[in-house]
């Protein structure tokens, strides 16, 4: 249950909106990305892109280091392949449980039929 009482709603400077337009707007880098390592919602981010290409919104960026930009889109990459490996892992895991199923000791089409034969 919500807390009774006012809202906070955090302000951010226009400064700190123009600097966050420009870091998602290096190539290579998502918005999505950006937002999470600004902790901020992704739409928040998009609509601050709308304002500052409106010209609604004008302030002094920062200057956006390289390393930042870099950082982003490693943990892009690794976060690819770390979806890679969750769903080679899950594949795993289903085919040794098809393996290892104890009703599946052998298929019908390998059984051969034995005669049974009379002995006296």
């Amino acid at each position: 249950m919500a807390t009774p009482g006012p809202r906070k709603i955090k302000r951010y400077t226009a400064d700190f909106k123009v600097s966050a337009v420009k870091m998602s707007n290096q190539p290579g880098v998502l918005i999505k990305d950006v937002a999470e390592s600004l902790c901020i919602h992704p739409f928040m981010l998009s609509l601050w892109r709308k304002q500052v290409k409106d010209g609604t919104l004008k302030g002094v960026a920062a200057q956006v280091d390289e390393v930042s930009i870099s950082e982003l889109k490693r943990l892009r990459e690794l976060e690819k392949k770390h979806k890679l490996l969750e769903q080679e892992h899950d594949l795993l895991k289903k085919a040794i449980r098809f393996v290892s199923d104890p009703s599946r000791t052998s298929s019908p089409s390998s059984k051969q039929a034995v005669k049974p034969t009379r002995s006296k």
